[in-house]
């Protein structure tokens, strides 16, 4: 682990941060300086205070942060959902994409689940079009399950669709307990 990353599980208090960083990552023009940019299919909002508070109140869910010298770098939100771990709100700051801090998120995310609340697997869904972020994913040992999930047209609270054929699909990574340190 990068000894200088510090993870904390988010408050209510860090409520705005995330938002902010969530935004950044996905939607507008600062999220094109990243390669997980949703820019050129999505529109509107990506996350709100809602989700967070949300994901906060949920038992068995946490919002991890990602710091540096106390600046916020990436988050990530883990929760239990149908007897297995959940991966989702995703983000690193723009400028850091590809510099390593999400693949230790996502690795602290999946040692949660694992260990913390014994789950045997880790899923998340992705818009099946971002063919270069389900293969980061798969380099990470996830594989595509084929199970599609439609995409809410017509809710605003998951963005304003600039395009007809988004759709997600489910990927999933089994959790071996013995996992060498």
């Amino acid at each position: 682990m990068n000894p200088f990353l510090h993870f904390r599980a988010a408050t209510a208090a860090d409520t705005t941060a995330i938002v902010q960083l969530v935004e950044s990552a996905y939607r507008g023009d600062a999220s094109r300086a990243g390669w997980t940019t949703e820019a050129d299919f999505l529109d509107g909002r990506r996350t709100g205070t809602d989700d967070v508070a949300a994901c906060l109140a949920r038992p068995r869910s946490r919002i991890l942060l990602a710091e540096r010298d106390g600046a916020l770098l990436a988050c990530a939100h883990v929760a239990e959902e149908d007897g297995c771990g959940y991966f989702g709100m995703f983000a690193v700051q723009p400028g850091l994409q590809g510099t390593g801090i999400g693949k230790l998120v996502l690795a602290e995310c999946e040692r949660i689940a694992r260990d913390d609340w014994q789950l045997p697997a880790m899923r998340m869904t992705v818009i099946d079009i971002r063919d270069e972020l389900i293969a980061f994913y798969q380099r990470r040992g996830y594989h595509r399950t084929g199970v599609f999930k439609p995409f809410p047209y017509g809710d605003a609270r998951f963005g304003l669709p600039l395009r007809d054929d988004l759709r997600f699909e489910i990927l999933e990574k089994p959790l071996p307990e013995d996992i060498p340190a």
